[in-house]
């Protein structure tokens, strides 16, 4: 009865969808202010019964309700009750719902916390957001019913993919989906902008906090899961360069040239265009994103691998989008005049410069993804695309933006002087330099790469900090009187540089050591001498665990004790390693114990791994940069509003 219940409540969001795409567009056009209103209720009822639907499918995981084909495939009675919860989208129906509920909760929240937008701009807005609703709700009860019913139901389940039973992965796709369609109210508000046939500095003060708020639970979602990456799959590795890793980073570098293209568009009257071409293209690349997913076309650890048929349904579904509102885009182009003039050195050119890195770098991970299917579809050649494409060619851009990155956020609007600018920043770049001196130095392999990174993360860092005290006048009373969206890009900025230090120290101080260990008897790997003491069975609560105890000592001294895992999980009939790790500020020791060996011994594999936790260290920095700027009062949608709803649309 439950699952009927969240079945015929997600049939009636469609309905409401709908109605709520039709009535307030219809409304706007005539200047109908009960038809607009309907837009309100609509969404609010819309994302009440997508969660009423959520939370029947939820009940049933959580009961173990084997009478449904979802719970049969992703669940089983001695699952612990975190995934239990979680496999309602460790699968592509249940993933589905939840995409659907954050798509509704982002257009209810409009609805709450818009009512300073001008009528017809939120009406429009809420429509074009019903709309993508209507789309998915539609692909859900066409082809990925998630309440289907088995005619003779099972005694148990099947279990979820061993892989997905970890906390990691039970709260990385919750964040990633925030991320992939809170751009969606960028999309939103850029198509009602171009039906409107204005786009002003009202219209980007508006946009921005949703755009930032996207890209905060993006950096949170890409860092779950690199962090998962790294502890989970036992490699060792951070960052593998795989599609649906790249399908998230793609949104998140346009997302971020989309929130410097709005500044200029609200300071400025500048880049109008473009940033509205830009919230087009993040949103379309996080349906993207989708399609890589759930189409099956593109072999990924990550994705769900279902037939190709409900690829098209996505495909279809970008198509009529991204192509509408690229059309919208064309004949509208000319409306969108830019007001500001500045000249070549000034933070307008900075920040142009800005989205071209930024969409560039995006440019390549997308090349760089799709090239193995297009080689395979024209010329019939099967072609890997892996890691030593993607650093050569997307690194240099990289590198470009951190050294551009300082340089621009100090320059005034308008127009600037090289030499006044640059003065502020010469104790930041003696610092970075002093900081790549040092590396060098402490980098036995003296690599160029903690070089390079070590110095550019330096440089941003303190770059950041330059600017913000030259933001204070050079008054130290007056720092903390900042705005807090100063301190949101100081921070940010920050968190950045240090991703680019961990990245680049990791990689160029890290060693691996792989060897076959006999239990009692030492070996060394960088200055650590390591002991397997014991290798143990244990049963776990759906699997048996095989566990390595390893003593790690220096210079004599007790530096830890780690318990490697390999598990088996018996209903899945599969293994997963589960590495031991001594965090540690400066570095990690990172364990995998592997299979008993012909001679007794085991396989054991060693990481050294320098500055690893620095890299995700960075990107909540980046991510509480962001909350910072967007709990500052003038980023609220109504702050901006209430200044501006007189005049930021002109009536019809």
């Amino acid at each position: 009865m439950i699952a009927e219940l969240g079945h015929f409540a997600l049939i009636l969001a469609f309905c409401v969808a709908i109605v709520q795409g039709l009535v307030p567009l219809i409304g706007a056009h005539k200047n109908w202010r009960g038809w607009m209103a309907v837009a309100d209720p609509a969404a609010s009822a819309q994302f009440l019964l997508v969660a009423l639907s959520f939370g029947a499918l939820t009940y049933s995981f959580v009961t173990s309700d084997f009478s449904l084909q979802l719970v049969f495939s992703n669940s089983h009675t001695d699952k612990p009750m975190l995934y239990k919860v979680s496999g309602v989208w460790g699968n592509h129906e249940g993933s589905m719902l939840l995409w659907v509920l954050i798509l509704a909760l982002f257009g209810a929240a409009a609805a709450w916390f818009g009512g300073a937008l001008p009528p017809r701009l939120r009406a429009r807005v809420l429509a074009v957001q019903a709309w993508i609703g209507a789309a998915f709700l539609g692909f859900i009860l066409f082809t990925s019913n998630p309440f289907t019913r088995l005619a003779e139901p099972p005694f148990n389940g099947q279990d979820l993919n061993p892989l997905l039973q970890d906390p990691g992965l039970a709260f990385h796709p919750p964040f990633l989906y925030l991320g992939y369609v809170g751009l969606s109210m960028a999309f939103s508000f850029a198509v009602a902008a171009l039906i409107e046939g204005r786009v002003d500095a009202a219209w980007a003060r508006w946009v921005r906090p949703w755009t930032l708020a996207a890209w905060i639970f993006l950096t949170i979602g890409i860092a779950l899961g690199s962090w998962w990456a790294y502890y989970e799959l036992g490699w060792g590795g951070f960052w593998f360069w795989d599609p649906v890793e790249n399908a998230s980073f793609m949104p998140w570098l346009l997302a971020a040239a989309l929130l410097h293209s709005a500044i200029v568009v609200e300071k400025r009257e500048a880049l109008k265009s473009w940033t509205i071409l830009l919230a087009i293209m993040a949103f379309g690349f996080s349906l993207i994103g989708t399609f890589i997913v759930r189409s099956g076309v593109i072999t990924s650890v990550h994705s769900f691998a279902n037939d190709p048929e409900r690829g098209i349904f996505i495909l279809a579904i970008l198509a009529f989008f991204v192509g509408g509102a690229l059309t919208l885009y064309a004949a509208r182009a000319s409306s969108m005049q830019a007001k500001g003039v500045f000249s070549m050195v000034s933070r307008e050119t900075a920040l142009v410069i800005n989205n071209i890195l930024l969409a560039v770098s995006a440019l390549v991970v997308f090349v760089g993804t799709v090239w193995p299917l297009v080689a395979e579809m024209a010329w019939g050649r099967k072609l890997s695309v892996g890691a030593p494409f993607f650093e050569k060619a997307f690194t240099p851009f990289m590198i470009i933006l951190a050294i551009l990155l300082p340089i621009g956020a100090m320059m005034p609007w308008k127009r600037a002087k090289l030499g006044k600018l640059v003065r502020p920043l010469v104790p930041a770049l003696v610092l970075a330099l002093a900081c790549a001196g040092l590396a060098w130095t402490f980098e036995t392999g003296r690599s160029l790469l903690a070089l390079v990174s070590s110095g550019l993360g330096a440089w941003l860092v303190f770059g950041a900090l330059a600017e913000i005290w030259q933001r204070a006048g050079r008054t130290p009373a007056r720092i903390l009187r900042l705005p807090r969206a100063d301190w949101g890009k100081c921070t940010a900025h920050s968190g950045l540089g240090i991703v680019f230090a961990g990245i680049g120290l990791l990689m160029a101080g890290q060693v691996e050591d792989i060897r076959v260990a006999q239990i009692g008897e030492p070996f060394e790997v960088s200055g650590y001498a390591i002991t397997l003491e014991s290798v143990e069975q244990f049963d776990g609560p759906n699997y048996v665990s095989t566990t390595g105890t390893l003593k790690v000592e220096r210079d004599g001294k007790l530096i830890t004790v780690l318990h490697p895992e390999k598990r088996s999980y018996p209903v899945q009939a599969m293994p997963t390693t589960e590495a031991d790790i001594d965090n540690g500020f400066l570095r990690d020791i990172y364990l995998v114990i592997g299979d008993k060996q012909a001679n007794g011994g085991w396989a054991v594999r060693t990481y050294i791994k320098p500055f690893a936790n620095w890299i995700w260290a960075g990107c909540l920095m980046m991510a509480f940069g962001g909350l910072l700027s967007l709990t500052d009062r003038r980023y609220r949608v109504a702050a901006g509003a209430r200044r501006t709803s007189t005049n930021a649309v002109p009536a019809e």
